[in-house]
């Protein structure tokens, strides 16, 4: 005899949660890289998730828990971009392709999808301790992924050099996208990599 399995109302109950919760996050990722923290409000947030206000708070104790999965979903999706770019070419080529990928026009404009430390580190001082601890965390990882694609990874301060690169990737990216002058903007990418990551290196 063969025993068919039905999912329970409360299996199903769980998964129905389990993705309106994903919705909402990765809802919240885009809005904070595009409008900031401040920028970012609960009922936006559910309205594009497809989601009423009032069931925010079946899913976050507040807007600050929201926020730090949100920055930390951010974080993990630049953090895996950075990883695939590395997978696509020679090892002896990582170090470069990142640092161009990071400095490319397609990133320069894509901030709702791009990296959020230059997207939000400017507002960072001023974030909940749990939202600053899940972005902390994400840009060590990211410190960590430049490290390991280093042409001297191993050697001796090879960890100072990922944080001054890692710094000046972003500082570059967050002048680039401040600055109303094309031409100024496209100077700051190419300088930026011609010293990081110069292609006769």
């Amino acid at each position: 005899m063969m025993t068919i399995m039905r999912k329970s109302p409360i299996n199903v109950r769980a998964a129905a949660k389990e993705a309106s919760h994903e919705r909402i996050v990765q809802a919240a990722a885009r809005a904070i890289r595009r409008s900031g923290y401040d920028g970012t409000g609960v009922a936006d947030i559910m309205k594009d998730a497809g989601l009423t206000h009032g069931a925010f708070y079946a899913h976050f104790e507040s807007r600050e828990a929201m926020l730090a999965e949100a920055v930390d979903r951010a974080g993990a999706e630049s953090n895996g971009f950075g990883a695939r770019v590395i997978a696509a070419v020679p090892a002896e080529q990582a170090f470069q392709a990142l640092i161009q990928a990071y400095l490319s026009k397609e990133h320069l404009a894509g901030i709702e999808t791009g990296c959020p430390v230059a997207a939000l580190g400017s507002e960072m001082p001023r974030q909940a301790p749990e939202v600053r601890r899940a972005a902390t965390r994400r840009i060590k990882e990211m410190i960590d992924l430049v490290a390991r694609q280093s042409p001297d990874w191993g050697q001796p301060g090879v960890h100072e050099r990922a944080l001054v690169t890692v710094a000046t990737m972003v500082g570059t990216l967050m002048l680039a996208r401040a600055v109303d002058d094309a031409a100024l903007s496209d100077s700051l990418c190419s300088a930026a990599l011609k010293r990081l990551a110069p292609s006769d290196a």
